[in-house]
């Protein structure tokens, strides 16, 4: 019989590292539609072309490229996070590091 709580299902997902979705509780994410998200944005080119329109407004030179900023950006507003504070909390959030160019679990946490 297979228990449901360490039955383990991945997906490749075109890069070094795959995705691997178990049902422990461990580091999650609510978020599951950015993989797709952010294919199609790869494929339209859309943040770059939204970064490269935005002028800089930093003084100094930020931890975060201007593109970067951008993307984790425009991401969180299609997943329904339009305010800006919800950053604080999604920042870890370790799909969003990886569509956004950080390692998961061993990465820099986002803006």
């Amino acid at each position: 019989m297979n228990d449901c709580a360490t039955t383990r299902m991945r997906f490749e997902t075109g890069t070094a590292l795959a995705i691997e979705a178990t049902f422990d509780g461990g580091r999650i994410t609510s978020d599951g539609g950015l993989l797709w998200l952010s294919q199609k944005d790869s494929e339209l080119g859309l943040c770059e072309a939204i970064s490269e329109h935005v002028p800089e407004w930093r003084r100094r030179k930020g931890r975060h490229s201007l593109g970067s900023l951008v993307r984790q950006r425009v991401l969180q507003i299609a997943c329904g996070y339009e305010d800006q504070n919800d950053s604080d909390s999604l920042r870890e959030d370790p799909l969003l590091k990886l569509v956004c160019g950080s390692l998961p679990e061993s990465g820099e946490d986002l803006a």
